[in-house]
């Protein structure tokens, strides 16, 4: 799924567009107890209770694709009898009516996420009423030709709100605040089937992670059966081992940043497209050669790559750069750099020494404190 395709999925999750069929919900505490359970004709619940379902339905569809929000295929073991896309389509086909079902789910989700403390289990179930479009993107509410039917699960840790002092109004005093259990926003969650092409794609489903770095294997393995993708740290890991790799002991700073630029330069080009851009073997391959590394160099890279990703892996472009900061670090000193003005840091050989040169003819800060450099003594001389 693309930004486009999450954010229309996004955008029922309102009182004018809800589609939403049934809610039901598990809370279990700290020893994976189930403690209470609920279910409800969503349309039933009083209209603030509703709006605050809503601003969870909308977080676990949020964050950047490929980071936050991951799309998952499964594999072709899960697809056959008994596997777990057939007991997902199960559930969503009895429209969370069937109550052992439920409970086999609740039984599933607490068995593979793993967390320390209480959470509260959210499940819906919805039906999206597709609209046509035309030709330059105009919907037609009245040209649907599918009915999208999907489950949104939501895990949302739940934590004692902070002592403290309150109001009293009928007392008129200040008192002892009663401390309750809060319902955060969620931690992981999932999209099933998935929304591909505006269309319903029961091979694949958008799994979402509050952090980018603690994806739960287990969890999409056992409850979801779905290929486990790589995380973004990790990606962002391999890309730089990559480089490591073929750039070996010769590697020096300006080959490090023209790789840097021109990774940065590929983004800005597509930022525009639907698709996060990928990068495979091939691509990154390309952007090595057009940041000057040596021909030698990349003998082999290929092998290198795969040694490094994995067979037939591709990389997130937008996991691997750096587009907000161009970090230069020395064991006791580091230079922050502007990353589209990298080009003002340049390696020296001073006194046989490797340095680096920072022009810094107009302005100096230390501590925020403005310091004289050579131009402005010299303008004060004149």
């Amino acid at each position: 799924m693309n930004k486009k395709e999450i954010l229309e999925i996004r955008k029922q999750f309102t009182p004018a567009n809800c589609a939403i069929t049934r809610i039901c919900g598990c809370y279990v505490d700290h020893e994976k107890t189930k403690k209470m359970e609920s279910k409800d004709a969503f349309l039933s619940l009083p209209e603030e209770e509703a709006f605050k379902y809503f601003d969870i339905f909308k977080k676990t569809l949020s964050g950047t694709v490929g980071k936050n929000l991951l799309n998952l295929e499964f594999p072709l073991e899960a697809e056959l009898p008994g596997g777990t896309q057939e007991f997902l389509l199960k559930l969503r086909d009895s429209r969370l009516e069937d109550d052992m079902l439920l409970e086999e789910f609740y039984d599933k989700v607490i068995a593979t996420y793993e967390y320390a403390e209480n959470y509260y289990i959210i499940l819906i179930h919805a039906l999206y009423d597709i609209p046509g479009r035309t030709s330059d993107g105009m919907e037609m509410f009245d040209a649907s030709d599918e009915v999208y039917e999907y489950l949104l699960m939501s895990i949302c840790p739940v934590t004692l709100s902070k002592a403290g002092l309150s109001y009293n109004a009928e007392d008129n005093r200040i008192q002892d605040r009663i401390r309750d259990w809060i319902v955060d926003m969620p931690d992981k969650g999932f999209l099933f089937p998935a929304f591909n092409d505006r269309r319903t794609d029961l091979h694949g489903l958008l799994y979402y992670t509050k952090k980018s770095e603690e994806l739960q294997p287990e969890m999409i393995g056992q409850l979801l059966g779905a290929k486990m993708p790589m995380s973004a740290d990790t990606q962002k890991e391999t890309f730089q081992m990559i480089i490591e790799d073929t750039l070996g002991v010769d590697a020096d700073y300006e080959t490090v940043r023209n790789i840097h630029e021109t990774l940065n330069d590929l983004i800005e080009e597509n930022k525009e497209e639907p698709e996060p851009l990928t990068l495979d073997a091939i691509d990154v391959k390309k952007i090595f050669e057009q940041s000057g590394v040596d021909a030698d160099k990349m003998e082999g890279f290929e092998r290198r790559f795969e040694e490094n990703a994995g067979e037939k892996a591709s990389l997130m472009a937008a996991n691997i750069a750096e587009t907000r900061k161009f970090n230069i670090e020395t064991p006791d000193v580091v230079i922050k750099v502007n990353p589209e003005r990298a080009d003002l840091v340049e390696t020296r050989i001073i006194d046989g020494r490797q340095c680096l040169v920072i022009p810094v003819d107009d302005h100096i800060e230390v501590n925020g404190i403005n310091v004289k450099t050579i131009r402005s003594r010299m303008k004060t001389e004149e």
